[in-house]
């Protein structure tokens, strides 16, 4: 077995176990009682996300549904529609135009999973700033679990769970995989849980 193999791996799993440590209970309860007021209320869930958080927004749609019993959806799902905007009207358009259609409201709510969180400045993500600007515009709700305090996300959020940079050379791999966990805290939380999911009801 090669050792310097062996050492990357006990690096990566010991800064995730630092990751883990330094998250904030507080803020994970401020987004989770933000949710099941939406949810009260009857407001709808726009998951958005892009590269691996687009495949983390997917799955996360599924668990807020399923699980939690909240209408949520991910523009990502519908690659048809993506595709005709992004080759139409440019790709920093699509979230907003899609939450257009989808006449997003002050009932509704936006959660983004970002590794930055979103930069027009910087031109990465404009897309997801656009979607918060109009999130803003009608008033909806904005979460955000993200990688960077510095990024649009963070700054505009009503809560922003920010994972922490353990390690800035693996930013990424960190924030996607943290994703997981944090969303998966919100749907199982007992606020928002609504179903048992399946090896938890085999006995």
């Amino acid at each position: 077995m090669n050792p310097a193999s062996v050492s990357y791996s006990r690096q990566h799993l010991e800064e995730a176990a630092r990751i883990l440590a330094a998250l904030d209970p507080e803020q994970c309860e401020a987004a989770v009682a933000k949710l099941a007021a939406l949810r009260e209320r009857g407001g709808r869930l726009f998951v958005l996300g892009v590269g691996g958080s687009a495949a983390n927004a997917s799955h996360a749609v599924n668990d807020f549904r399923k699980i939690a019993g909240m209408e949520a959806y991910a523009p990502t799902d519908n690659v048809s529609e993506l595709t005709a905007r992004t080759n139409d009207d440019g790709w920093n358009s699509v979230f907003r135009e899609w939450l257009c259609v989808s006449r997003l409201n002050g009932n509704d709510g936006v959660l983004v999973l970002s590794v930055g969180g979103g930069s027009v400045e910087k031109n990465i993500s404009a897309n997801l700033v656009h979607a918060l600007e109009l999130a803003r515009e009608v008033g909806a709700l904005i979460l955000g679990i993200v990688g960077r305090e510095d990024g649009y996300t963070a700054r505009v959020a009503d809560v922003a769970i920010v994972i922490p940079a353990v390690n800035p050379e693996r930013l990424t791999p960190h924030c996607e995989a943290f994703q997981a966990i944090v969303w998966h805290l919100f749907v199982s939380h007992p606020l928002l849980a609504r179903s048992v999911t399946k090896w938890e009801s085999v006995r």
